[in-house]
């Protein structure tokens, strides 16, 4: 490709970055460390480690994220070896329910959880028809369990990033490996645990760092939990003194200082691996048959772990569809009243069209941000292109909650950016937001395509007398289109249920995206936990429609979005 294309990609993506992702970073730094006359200082950090409740949070935020990394690890490595090396009845339904988690976010989750587990929820209700507890008597499960109510929430919604990796490893790893470990005798577990277990190890690392960054970072989450302990909601809860309060901007910088260090550390041991093996063909492989009783295990456990994971969805399913729920197993009687108000509320139809916008807006970003980066890191020989590709994979490492923090520290009066200041006006902001955050998944998805696509049919176009560009229209970009379109419906899918954007930026009821309709709907007496689960519902609908598309599209190459 063209020297100078590769380097004007590589200056504009410099400059986006450097205004949109270094800037708002910076200013997170500077508030937690530059004192009020221009001086470096730790005297915030050494304040904050030094305040129990502070530190607390940090605790509570670190042991959130192992927790819940632990459990999604637990659910999704058996799921992955069972979909890989067994045939099984509903082997290819089942694989796709695996993905069902991941049409919701976790926080609307937590409200159909909270109802089922609730004082007055189904699990009471059946502990009462088997006369195991009082009539009198209630247990609200997760009231004083708020930190495992979190993390089994947010293990639920996640497992699904680490089982997609783990099962594209396990396709990768060369079946000749494990057989001549069986002929020299290690078999069983153990053969496992020395052999296929190492060779998966990068894959399982790449999903886990994703799910640790998100479980750490998670704001919804907590905030339906009523949980504050933790310091996503304490940074959450320090917006309203950001002008004059250090400790927000000093939370927020230890937060993204283990994030990046969890993603360097990810990076540096496995980044460069890709689970380098030698040719599948080298053995026939492939997944084997079961006897009748052990393939109906295999579908057990499949189905058992899909029904647990999708609990909070059918709370969600079952609460949008009630006039009440109180003290019964189901509820009483059922309506579509709060699907029609969800449609038609104050609230409601302003944040579909403002999700839309802005989702379509971001996504057309990322497009052509992600194709010009992956085609540069791909297919060009310029000097600095690896850094051009760390910098666009960089935001999985960085949280919502501390890009958006950062996005409103630079926009107050009287710094560069006030202009943008969300108080008046978050559109561009949130634009942004979405298409920095969102930016990983096209570039991974647009090189993935460079990759399996021969550069030789551009080069025989250029011989032709077919400008660089052109040919680049011409001849590449139809043959990657599937990988364009499954990339920018992810990036377009997600950014309409982004969370900690929306709920840091959107200030102003008039810009409330969907999720933040849905927080303050919840919040609302009255009915407005109902509607608030039917627009959750609506937003399941789109999403899961877009990921059973995905599926179809990109098969098991799915979790390679997912790759840090």
């Amino acid at each position: 490709m063209s020297p100078t294309f590769a380097r004007l990609v590589f200056a504009v993506t410099a400059a986006f970055f450097a205004a949109f992702f270094l800037w708002p970073v910076l200013q997170i730094v500077r508030g937690g460390f530059i004192d009020a006359d221009g001086h470096f200082t730790l005297a915030y950090l050494t304040a904050l480690l030094s305040d129990p409740t502070y530190l607390a949070g940090l605790r509570n935020s670190f042991l959130l994220a192992c927790v819940s990394t632990g459990l999604a690890l637990l659910l999704a490595l058996p799921l992955a070896v069972v979909s890989d090396r067994f045939l099984f009845p509903g082997k290819a339904l089942l694989g796709s329910l695996v993905l069902v988690p991941m049409i919701l976010p976790p926080f609307v989750g937590a409200i159909g959880l909270k109802q089922i587990f609730g004082q007055y929820g189904a699990v009471n209700a059946v502990l009462h028809h088997l006369h195991l507890l009082a009539p009198a008597a209630t247990i609200d499960w997760f009231a004083r369990r708020q930190f495992l109510g979190i993390a089994i929430v947010e293990a639920f919604a996640l497992y699904p990033i680490i089982y997609l990796n783990a099962v594209a490893a396990l396709a990768n790893i060369d079946p000749a490996m494990e057989e001549a470990a069986q002929n020299l005798g290690c078999t069983g577990v153990r053969r496992f645990w020395k052999i296929t277990l190492p060779l998966i190890r990068p894959g399982l690392f790449a999903g886990g760092t994703i799910v640790f960054i998100w479980a750490f970072t998670e704001l919804g989450t907590p905030l339906i939990f009523d949980y504050d302990r933790v310091t996503s909601v304490q940074i959450y809860y320090g917006l309203k003194d950001i002008g004059s309060n250090p400790f927000p901007f000093t939370l927020v910088a230890v937060m993204l200082t283990c994030s990046v260090a969890l993603y360097a550390l990810s990076k540096g041991l496995f980044g460069r691996s890709n689970y380098a093996m030698m040719a599948k063909a080298t053995s026939s492989g492939g997944p084997r048959a079961l006897s009748a009783g052990r393939a109906w295990l295999c579908t057990g456990l499949f189905s058992g772990i899909t029904l647990l994971a999708v609990l909070p969805h059918l709370g969600v399913i079952l609460v949008a569809f009630s006039r009440d729920w109180y003290g019964t197993v189901v509820p009483h009687s059922y309506t579509l009243d709060n699907f029609q108000l969800a449609l038609g509320h104050d609230l409601t139809v302003p944040a579909i069209a403002n999700s839309l916008r802005f989702a379509s807006i971001s996504s057309v970003i990322d497009l052509i941000l992600g194709v010009a980066i992956a085609y540069v890191v791909v297919r060009s020989k310029v000097p600095g292109r690896g850094v051009l590709d760390f910098l666009a994979m960089l935001p999985l490492a960085v949280p919502g909650l501390v890009l958006a923090f950062g996005y409103l520290a630079m926009a107050q009066d009287g710094k560069f950016f006030s202009f943008l200041n969300p108080t008046r006006d978050p559109t561009v902001l949130l634009i942004i937001a979405y298409s920095v955050r969102r930016l990983p998944y096209v570039v991974r998805s647009a090189a993935a395509g460079f990759q399996q696509t021969s550069e030789t049919l551009e080069e025989a176009a250029q011989n032709l007398g077919c400008p660089p560009f052109k040919s680049l229209l011409k001849i590449t970009l139809p043959l990657i289109t599937a990988n364009l379109i499954a990339g920018g419906l992810l990036a377009f899918a997600f950014a309409m249920l982004e969370v900690s954007d929306s709920l840091i930026l959107a200030q102003k009821q008039a810009y409330y995206p969907i999720t933040k309709a849905i927080m303050e709907l919840f919040q609302l007496l009255g009915d407005g936990k109902f509607i608030a689960s039917a627009l959750g519902v609506w937003a399941m609908v789109f999403l899961g429609v877009t990921i059973a598309g995905l599926s179809l599209v990109l098969g098991r190459k799915l979790g390679a979005i997912f790759r840090v």
